[in-house]
């Protein structure tokens, strides 16, 4: 799977999760889940959750240390994909 799957596959969840006030399209591979998304840690579970489900992975607590932006995630699913 080639991180252009991967964030094809991401972009939905994440979207689910954003506040009202922030539009889908901020959801670049830049972006901070937390300061530019404005996903609360509540729904950062939420989209763990659903991470682990659409790809079919299980994240650590070390994945989840590193886990700030689009691009993190990216890398983290593609590690645990190859696997």
């Amino acid at each position: 799977m080639t991180s252009e799957e991967i964030y094809a596959k991401l972009q939905p969840i994440i979207a689910t999760y954003l506040p009202e006030d922030v539009s889908a399209d901020n959801i670049n591979r830049d972006a901070d889940l937390t300061q530019e998304l404005n996903i609360n840690s509540a729904h950062l579970v939420d989209v763990v959750l659903d991470v682990e489900d659409a790809f079919d992975i299980e994240l650590s607590n070390n994945d989840l240390e590193t886990l700030r932006t689009v691009n993190d995630a990216i890398a983290i699913v593609e590690k645990k994909v190859k696997k």
